[in-house]
Formats: structure tokens, C-alpha cells, sequence
């Protein structure tokens, strides 16, 4: 599938950040882009080259109505941790799927995965929703692959972050200091997505996509020292002051679910968990993330200076 050949894609979550990333690299690129909104018509946003229609994955004619047409579609949940809301959701977008006759599925779990099953909710409801995306389209032939992220490096270019990093040399994360990380960034993120929909000889596969390193706390936090041109420290957040802070902007349940990966991580179970691969997806995908100093130096940490607050 070439950039003259275009597809025409289903986002869901494309009103969200890591849904939008994939949605603005796809309309960049010529394809059709549509996603729903759960917003009213004067609320809803307007994304440059994308059809926004009014709907909720809840109600399957709205997830049928998005998929109609479609050749090809995007998935990223919204941060909903009921098991029984998320089984609806993946049960619409499969049935959908399958009635367009797509020819592939890409769906973005948001997390990685631990083989074992869990206690935590945004690990066991996303694994849940891949089980069906795969047992659901199996005899479709509906193609289905997963990309599996880690950790958002654009979760540190944030009103929550920026200042501190700027202003104090501080990098403080919900990450143990010694946890492994191959942190992305939101645009990576969508060039992996993007090489799932057309790279041949993938279907059917799982990828742990991360960036271009794996890094510690401190190794984190000398790469934003050279991208930012300063001294950098990286400070261990505990995960439960994370989630008070994140309850403000998200609400309690959401942000339970998310912080909920956290505690995992901080709890020691699965050491490796947001590490790289090696380098096995970058190959397969033929993407290349860039470094996380080359990331940093590419963004206006100016807006968080002290000298424009």
C-alpha cells in the first residue's frame, strides 16, 4: 500500500492523543480518515482532513455507520477499565469490521501486556480486547496485528512536567529509577501504527513497539539534559501521588486504570516489561524511532520557561 493508493480509514480514539497522532499522519498522507466523537455538534473538534461524525462505540449503528466504506481501520480504546464495557466495544468494532469486509484491523493496546494474567484492570481489559479483535475476525479475513507501546515521552511535555524540567533540572515519573523503559513519543507511535496497515507479512503478529533506546531513569534523564541543554535529575514519582494528581484531570475510575500500570511496574513483577525488543519491531515495520535527546531537542520547552509563565 502506497501513499498514491488510499486507504480508507476507521480511527477510533482519533479524538484522543495517541488515536489523533495516527489519524493526523494518516489525512497528512492523503488517506481517508473518519473516527466518532461522543461530543455534541458545537462541541465536537475539528481535526484538519478528517470526518468527525457524532457516535459511541456503545451503540453498534454509530460503530457500523464509522466502518461503512472503510478498507482499513485504527483502534485505540478510550480509558475505560469495565471489563464489561470493553468487551461491547471490541464486539461492535469486530462486527463492523467484519460486515465492511476491512481488509486490516491495526489495534493499539496503550500498554504493554504481561503474559500472565493480572489484578490490573488497563492490563486484563486491553488483553481482553485483543482476544476478541483475534477470535472474532479469525475466519473473517479480516487482518488483525497489535502494536503493544510502552511509555509516552510526550507524557513529559506537559504542564505537569515542563516547568520542572525547564526551570529546576527536575524529571519526576511514576517509573522505578532502575525500570527499563523504551519510552516513544505519540508521532513514533503513529508511524508504527502506520507501518502495521500496510507492511506486508505482518498479519496475525504482536509487536512491543518502543523507541529507539531502552533507558533507565537516569539514562532518561541525561538524554533530556542533552536535548534540553541542562542538567537533568530524574526523580522517582510514587505511583499513588500520580494517580491523585491524574484523578483531577481524568476522574477517579480513569485515572485508577491508568495508574493501575504503575503500581504494577513499581511492584517489581515483571522487571522488563517497557523495555525494547531489540530492535525486532523497528526491522519488521521497517520504522525508525528517533533518539529520545533528538525528540526533546525538537520541542518549544520555551512555553514552560519561567521568563513567559
Amino acid at each position: 500500500m502506497s501513499d498514491h493508493n488510499p486507504m480508507r480509514v476507521a480511527v477510533v480514539g482519533a479524538t484522543g492523543f495517541q488515536g489523533g497522532a495516527t489519524a493526523r499522519l494518516l489525512a497528512e498522507r492523503n488517506h481517508r480518515v473518519r473516527t466518532l466523537s461522543r461530543k455534541s455538534d458545537a462541541d465536537r473538534p475539528e481535526l484538519p482532513g478528517i470526518s468527525v461524525a457524532g457516535g459511541d462505540l456503545g451503540r453498534y449503528e454509530d460503530v457500523r455507520q464509522l466502518f461503512a466504506g472503510a478498507t482499513h481501520a485504527a483502534v485505540v480504546l478510550p480509558l475505560v477499565y469495565q471489563a464489561e464495557r470493553v468487551m461491547t466495544y471490541a464486539q461492535h468494532i469486530a462486527k463492523a469490521a467484519r460486515e465492511a469486509g476491512l481488509r486490516r484491523l491495526v489495534y493499539n493496546a496503550n500498554t504493554r501486556i504481561p503474559d500472565r494474567t493480572t489484578n490490573v484492570a488497563a492490563f486484563e481489559t486491553r488483553r481482553l480486547a485483543e482476544t476478541v479483535f483475534r477470535e472474532s475476525l479469525a475466519q473473517s479475513g479480516v487482518e488483525v496485528v497489535v502494536v503493544r507501546p510502552p511509555v509516552y515521552l510526550d507524557n513529559l511535555f506537559s504542564p505537569w512536567n515542563g516547568p520542572a524540567l525547564v526551570n529546576e533540572g527536575v524529571l519526576a515519573y511514576p517509573l522505578p529509577a532502575d525500570a527499563p523503559t523504551a519510552w516513544i513519543s505519540h508521532r513514533d507511535l503513529a508511524e508504527a501504527v502506520y507501518a502495521a496497515l500496510t507492511v506486508d507479512g505482518v498479519a496475525g503478529r504482536t509487536f512491543d513497539i518502543g523507541g529507539a533506546q531502552t533507558l533507565t531513569g537516569s539514562e532518561l534523564a541525561a538524554a533530556f539534559g542533552q536535548g534540553l541543554g541542562r542538567d537533568v535529575r530524574y526523580v522517582p514519582l510514587e505511583p499513588g501521588i500520580f494517580e491523585q494528581g491524574l484523578a483531577q484531570i481524568l476522574g477517579r475510575e480513569a485515572a485508577a486504570g491508568v495508574a493501575g500500570i504503575y503500581h504494577y511496574v513499581a511492584s517489581g513483577a515483571e522487571p522488563g516489561l517497557m523495555a525494547g525488543d531489540d530492535g525486532a519491531t523497528a526491522e519488521a515495520l521497517s520504522v525508525k524511532p528517533a533518539p529520545v535527546d533528538d525528540w526533546v531537542a525538537r520541542q518549544p520547552w520555551q512555553m514552560w520557561s519561567g521568563e513567559e509563565s
